[in-house]
């Protein structure tokens, strides 16, 4: 196979030159980290999960009609997607009250909020990534309103759809983070859903024991963190064929 150059890295993937123009390759890393940085380590077999997951939900969004960056699985950790202009934000659906929504305004965590609400972060780290208001996109330019309105419709879409798809299997989408991109075709453009979409940027609790299965268990040092991905990937019907053996999966070619 021949060497591919790398563009970028980031905490959990790797962007490396597509084989063909416009397209990259999104390989997935085990390394974990949270609190900005501050607390990093590993999860064994994470890449392996979040790449099979990630395919799955972009897979089943795009059949009901929410574009997304994703092409194809090219292997274990890596798969083939468009390349895209980013938008410089993280948008953030939450369903129930937890994490930042809880400290910052004092709901117990687990409380079933009046309904979803989405919430906007400046995508900087060196700034840890301050929440924005739509003020402060269309003012700085990171999106225009027309873009502001794909993005919330698309936003709600992905959020009904994966609600249903995940109550399905007996796991709660307590709330989730996507990231969105400009697909440039000629001189037109469109706003697809781009990233990934697996428990390191969704909280997803037992619906019946309000267990966590996310990336939760990391940051808190609840213990069983890779069984807690498995299970996802295994309520989905996607834990890789030959079971926990094949979770190293193959080094990523620079």
């Amino acid at each position: 196979m021949a060497r591919r150059r790398q563009l970028y890295e980031g905490k959990a993937k790797v962007l490396f030159e597509g084989p063909e123009p416009g397209t990259l390759v999104q390989y997935f890393k085990d390394d974990a980290s949270t609190a900005n940085g501050t607390k990093k380590g590993i999860i064994t077999g994470k890449g392996v999960l979040n790449n099979r997951i990630s395919e799955y939900l972009m897979v089943r969004l795009g059949e009901i009609g929410v574009p997304t960056h994703f092409v194809r699985r090219l292997n274990m950790r890596e798969q083939l997607i468009r390349e895209v202009e980013i938008i410089p934000l993280q948008v953030v659906v939450r369903n129930v009250a937890a994490g930042s929504l809880s400290t910052r305004l004092g709901i117990p965590e687990g409380t079933r909020l009046p309904r979803s609400i989405i919430e906007y972060y400046y995508k900087n780290e060196a700034l840890n990534a301050p929440m924005v208001a739509e003020e402060h996109i269309t003012a700085f330019g990171w999106a225009n309103t027309a873009d502001m309105d794909d993005i919330v419709a698309l936003t709600l879409r992905v959020n009904d759809f994966l609600s249903g798809l995940f109550l399905g299997v007996g796991i709660t989408l307590i709330d989730f983070k996507v990231e969105y991109g400009r697909l440039w075709e000629d001189d037109d453009m469109r706003i697809v859903l781009a990233d990934e979409i697996s428990p390191d940027n969704c909280r997803l609790w037992d619906s019946k024991t309000n267990e966590k299965m996310d990336k939760d268990r990391f940051r808190r040092d609840l213990g069983r963190v890779e069984e807690a991905y498995q299970e996802v990937a295994r309520r989905l019907g996607i834990l890789p064929e030959a079971g926990s053996r094949d979770l190293k999966g193959p080094e990523a070619m620079q």
